[in-house]
């Protein structure tokens, strides 16, 4: 059976899924492209975060995708501007609730960055009137639920915009919000 694999730049609003029982209506990826049957997302982005999301149509795949051995990175808009303190708490690990527990998370990277040339999402995050904002660049391996967002309130700085850069070798580099391409593998 030949497998399909797609790197798709997931817009702000859509679900990173394909089937939504509950009666509300939200955005599918199916809405976005003609993807095979089988297909499923590797990890999710929560519909509040963006970028890189992987597909496939090969279970084993994705949970090599989705193991410790991969780093997933993300460029995140926070509240303020992020101090040296905040961006050092994170690289060591940082106290986060997880399934009703508290967890710590694993070390990873963390670093300022500059503004990155994102288009403007699709929905205003807020403007100056509401104090400054900054970005980091924060890569982990492992994947707890809305694990990013926690880390960076956890230390003072809450995440007004998310967007997963990239995933192992995979980078979202110029793909457009919402843009999917069908690739013969993943080089993870």
């Amino acid at each position: 059976m030949k497998h399909h694999h797609y790197i798709i730049h997931k817009p702000y609003g859509y679900l990173s899924q394909f089937i939504y029982e509950q009666k509300r209506k939200k955005k599918l990826l199916g809405e976005l492209y003609a993807f095979a049957e089988g297909t499923m997302a590797i990890g999710r982005l929560d519909e509040d975060s963006e970028g890189l999301l992987l597909l496939t149509t090969d279970g084993k795949v994705s949970e090599k995708v989705r193991s410790k051995k991969v780093d997933k990175e993300y460029y995140v808009q926070v509240d303020g501007v992020i101090t040296d303190e905040a961006i050092q708490q994170m690289k060591e690990g940082v106290e986060i609730g997880f399934e009703g527990q508290k967890y710590i998370t694993l070390p990873c990277e963390a670093s300022k960055i500059e503004v990155p040339n994102f288009a403007p999402r699709s929905k205003k995050i807020r403007d100056e009137r509401h104090g400054p904002t900054s970005w980091a660049s924060i890569t982990v391996n492992e994947g707890k639920f809305r694990q990013v967002r926690k880390m960076t309130a956890s230390v003072g700085f809450p995440t007004l915009r998310l967007v997963r850069v990239r995933i192992g070798n995979v980078h979202l580099e110029d793909l457009k919000s919402g843009e999917v391409v069908e690739v013969e593998e993943f080089f993870v």
